[in-house]
């Protein structure tokens, strides 16, 4: 570990499920039904920026969603213990995410990488970004002096953050994404063709009529919703703050070679 190259599909799916990106997670049962309920209750907190109304407020729509496309257990009656991902739906997600940054690259558009969950995802944003930028897209600079309630959006490596007491910081907010799309307006430049996100930063880009795919957690069903619903175009399901980053590599290295693009070190 890592796997050298890209990976097969059978060795990343077992690879997922030996770093429990996938497979038997560590988020357990009664966190995702909380999460659901929440969300079916109307609790902005968990819309990640999109607009739902009413059509899912009943809890057991959202379950049986996150069972077809994430791969929890569709039991209602199993509501405590461990949960699960469904391996072979996440690599289902990441070729049809894969799909569209092929589609990026060869219109060479213009794309906006951001993260809530920089602990784990920040570095398969980058390299995604990096890969993207040598097939010829535009990797958008977000303007300066942009912050929110929580604090200051910044862009690392390309890949937008929140930043909060020099620390750079977890949220699941869609209020840093709508500040980069406000400034950019203002600044009378462009919007993005494309966000490659997750949290409410992928959820707001969508709800605004951006491309947008992401990545999302077995206990975050807005993003899933957003998909069954037409909204983005592709939602990956794992979970997306392992033990170590690095076990994410595999999926970045299979994800860019899906896409047709070359890894950049």
């Amino acid at each position: 570990m890592p796997i050298p190259g890209m990976p097969s599909r059978a060795e990343l799916v077992d690879h997922l499920v030996r770093t429990r990106i996938a497979g038997h997670v560590a988020t357990p049962r009664e966190n995702n039904l909380s999460h659901y309920r929440g969300l079916a209750n109307g609790d902005r907190a968990f819309w990640f920026g999109l607009e739902f109304g009413d059509r899912w407020s009943d809890e057991q729509d959202v379950l049986a969603v996150m069972a077809e496309r994430c791969g929890v257990s569709d039991d209602p009656e199993h509501r405590y213990g461990q949960d699960t991902i469904d391996p072979e739906l996440t690599v289902d997600a990441v070729e049809r995410l894969a799909a569209r940054l092929r589609k990026a690259a060869d219109g060479e558009q213009r794309v906006l990488l951001a993260t809530g969950h920089p602990g784990g995802l920040l570095d398969v944003h980058r390299a995604t970004a990096a890969a993207l930028r040598a097939a010829g897209c535009e990797i958008v600079v977000i303007p300066d002096g942009l912050r929110t309630d929580e604090g200051y959006v910044m862009q690392f490596a390309d890949v937008a953050v929140l930043e909060h007491g020099a620390t750079l910081w977890h949220t699941h907010s869609p209020e840093p994404m709508r500040a980069i799309l406000n400034g950019l307006h203002a600044e009378g430049r462009p919007l993005p063709d494309l966000v490659v996100a997750d949290h409410g930063w992928a959820g707001c880009a969508g709800q605004l009529g951006i491309d947008s795919v992401g990545y999302a957690d077995c206990n975050d069903p807005a993003l899933f919703l957003a998909e069954a619903e037409g909204t983005l175009q592709a939602t990956v399901p794992l979970d997306d703050h392992v033990a170590s980053p690095r076990y994410y590599d595999p999926l970045t290295a299979y994800l860019l070679g899906q896409a047709g693009l070359t890894a950049i070190g």
